[in-house]
C-alpha cells in the first residue's frame, strides 16, 4: 500500500463524523427556532404574554444565526431552505397572531380573530416570495417587510400594554397589525444590511456608536428594541414617499449577484 493510500484510509474516520456534526448545527438552530415559536404559542394560551414575547424574540435571534452559521460552515441547501421557511412562519406569523389574539384581540369578536388571520397569511406570502426572489433582486434590500421584524414590532408593544386595557385601544391595536401585514406584502424596500462586511476597518467613532447603542439595549432591552423595531418598520414607507416626493433620490441599482440563499443544510 502506497503512502498516500495509507494517509487516505487513517484520515477517512476522522472527517466524515465532524462533517455530519457541522451538517446538522444549522438545523438544530432552525428546530430550536421553531421550538421557541411553539413555546410562545402555549404561553400565550396560559396568558404569560411577556415570557411569549421573549420566546418570539429569541426565535429571531436564532433565525439570524442558523443561515450564517450554514454560509460559514458550507453547508447550505434546498432542504434547510424549506425547513427555515416553515421554521418562521410558526414563529413569526403563527404565534404573534395567536399570542395578540390570546391578549386581547379575542374581545373583539369574530373581527379580531379574523383580522388577526391576516399577520399569518402576510407572512406565508412574504416568505414565499423572498424564496422566488432568492438571488434575482439587489441583495442590500427586501422587498417588503421582512416577517421576523413584522413579528417584532406586533408583540414587543405588549411588554407595556397591561391586558385590561380599554377597549378602543384594542381596535389599535388590530389596525396596527393589519399595517404590518400590508408592509409584508408591500414592495416597500427595506435595508437588508447584508452588504455590511463586518472584516473592513471601522473608525472609532463607528465603534463608539455601536457601544452607545450596546449601553441603551442594556438599560431596558424592551424599550429599545421596540424603538429599532416600529423605527424599521416604518422606514420601508417612509423612504419610498421620499423618493417620490422627491426629497430623496434614488440610489442606483445594483445588478444582482449570485449568492448562495441564506439556508442551511439538514441532517
Amino acid at each position: 500500500m502506497s503512502p498516500r493510500a495509507l494517509k487516505r484510509l487513517v484520515d477517512a474516520p476522522r472527517r466524515i463524523p465532524f462533517r455530519r456534526g457541522v451538517a446538522i448545527l444549522p438545523s438544530l438552530f432552525t428546530v430550536a427556532n421553531m421550538f421557541c415559536g411553539y413555546c410562545a404559542i402555549i404561553l400565550g394560551v396560559k396568558r404569560s404574554f411577556e415570557w411569549a414575547v421573549t420566546f418570539i424574540i429569541i426565535a429571531g435571534i436564532l433565525d439570524s444565526l442558523d443561515g450564517r452559521i450554514a454560509r460559514m460552515t458550507g453547508t447550505t441547501s434546498d432542504f434547510g431552505k424549506e425547513l427555515d421557511s416553515l421554521s418562521d412562519f410558526l414563529s413569526f406569523g403563527l404565534a404573534p397572531a395567536l399570542v395578540l389574539y390570546h391578549w386581547g384581540l379575542k374581545d373583539l369578536g369574530r373581527t379580531g380573530w379574523l383580522f388577526a388571520f391576516l399577520l399569518p397569511v402576510a407572512g406565508s406570502l412574504r416568505l414565499a416570495r423572498f424564496n422566488v426572489q432568492a438571488g434575482k433582486v439587489d441583495k442590500r434590500f427586501f422587498v417588503g417587510l421582512p416577517i421576523p421584524a413584522a413579528a417584532a414590532a406586533a408583540v414587543l408593544p405588549l411588554y407595556f400594554l397591561p391586558q385590561g386595557i380599554p377597549r378602543p385601544f384594542k381596535w389599535l391595536a388590530l389596525s396596527y397589525v393589519v399595517l404590518l401585514s400590508f408592509f409584508m406584502v408591500s414592495t416597500f424596500r427595506y435595508r437588508s444590511f447584508k452588504d455590511l462586511d463586518l472584516k473592513e476597518r471601522r473608525s472609532p467613532t463607528v465603534i463608539f456608536l455601536v457601544a452607545l447603542i450596546l449601553v441603551l439595549v442594556a438599560l431596558h432591552p424592551p424599550t429599545v428594541l421596540l424603538a429599532v423595531a416600529v423605527v424599521y418598520a416604518f422606514s420601508g414607507p417612509l423612504a419610498y414617499f421620499l423618493q417620490k416626493g422627491g426629497v430623496v433620490k434614488k440610489g442606483p441599482e445594483e445588478p444582482p449577484e449570485p449568492e448562495e440563499p441564506d439556508v442551511e443544510e439538514g441532517p
